[in-house]
């Protein structure tokens, strides 16, 4: 970590695991959570991903998720932190994937190899599929707004259950990541015009209430890549809560907003999008206040909502790209900053 408590990128791009430590990550791990004689696979990383996960099989049946994470951008607190929320949201009755002690009985296992500090946890395979793995397609016989409700209702009860946590470790805040000290760092001079934009809406968001019924720890990544659904009942579990921080409530709402685009991106007409993306998103909350409330007068303020997804991508894409020692592609972030820059509700969505 530097001296503001973000991290030092060249520190943990260069914190990578060797091949070697890698398989000697997978060894101890096996040993730490008594995985003998399961097959343990690795999962294709995504561009700058944070972490190495392996799916654990036994009998060709999925069984776990074991995470191997050596990035060096948080601390054992942070592990620690996610972990008893996981546990307390699935021992009362949210649909998440639950966190396995180890042999030791510890929820996040701690240990060095060669000077570098691995942490490793190990979480129950989620039931069902992504679906994509299944081309977009819902379950045979099932209308898609059973879908988006289910979505929705998975989001209200964990944040139902937020609402009342009451942490032995903590996660990190919105503004102890997202200040501009830490984007003048991470985002270069040039694009001046994009810092402004953000310094803008942090500005903006600094105003909004931060009261319990508001503002809370979120999932901060709740979307289709990360829930699986059982084809069978519809059922969602949600997994990774990898990125969990304390944030407003509206902020998983606004990301669902923004991965519920591609149901309505190829409509030409940009007013029938916007009605196709109502009646989505009227769903959705109709499940979401199944389970809890949300004001209107923060719905209200969906739009700057989605202002701060497209800011937390960006962050993202400059983040993966400082881990990996690339530059960042322009192409990657030009329609969101151009949204930002421009002051284009919705993302753009709406625009013809």
């Amino acid at each position: 970590m530097d001296m503001a408590g973000r991290p030092d990128f060249d520190a943990f791009t260069a914190a990578r695991l060797s091949q070697t430590q890698e398989a000697e990550a997978l060894e101890t791990a096996k040993l730490l959570y008594a995985l003998d004689g399961y097959d343990c696979s690795a999962v294709s990383e995504h561009e700058g991903g944070r972490n190495q996960t392996h799916i654990c099989r036994m009998d060709g049946e999925n069984r776990y998720a074991l995470r191997i994470s050596a990035i060096g951008d948080r601390r054992e607190e942070d592990y620690l932190a996610e972990a008893e929320f996981i546990r307390y949201l699935k021992e009362n009755g949210a649909p998440v994937a639950d966190v396995l002690p180890s042999v030791n009985g510890r929820l996040v296992e701690r240990y060095e190899n060669q000077g570098q500090i691995i942490y490793i946890s190990l979480f129950m395979y989620a039931k069902g599929m992504l679906i994509a793995d299944n081309g977009y397609r819902y379950r045979d016989g099932a209308p898609l707004s059973e879908y988006f409700y289910n979505t929705g209702k998975a989001l209200g009860k964990i944040h139902r259950l937020s609402k009342t946590y009451r942490p032995v470790h903590r996660r990190e805040g919105f503004f102890d990541k997202y200040s501009m000290d830490y984007i003048h760092r991470l985002i270069p001079d040039r694009y001046a015009e994009l810092k402004q934009a953000i310094s803008k809406r942090l500005d903006r968001f600094r105003d909004l209430s931060r009261d319990g019924d508001s503002f809370g720890l979120v999932h901060f990544d709740f979307s289709d890549g990360n829930y699986h659904i059982d084809m069978e009942t519809g059922d969602l579990t949600v997994f990774d809560f990898d990125n969990c921080i304390y944030c407003w409530y509206m902020f998983d709402l606004a990301n669902l907003w923004t991965h519920g685009v591609g149901w309505f991106q190829f409509e030409p007409d940009a007013a029938k999008r916007m009605e196709g993306m109502k009646r989505y998103f009227d769903t959705v909350l109709e499940g979401y206040k199944s389970e809890t409330d949300v004001s209107e007068a923060l719905l209200a303020q969906l739009p700057l909502f989605i202002d701060m997804v497209l800011i937390e991508n960006i962050v993202d894409e400059f983040e993966c790209c400082a881990r990996e020692g690339e530059e960042v592609d322009e192409e990657d972030i030009e329609d969101a900053a151009e949204c930002l820059i421009r002051d284009i509700p919705f993302a753009g969505f709406g625009e013809n």
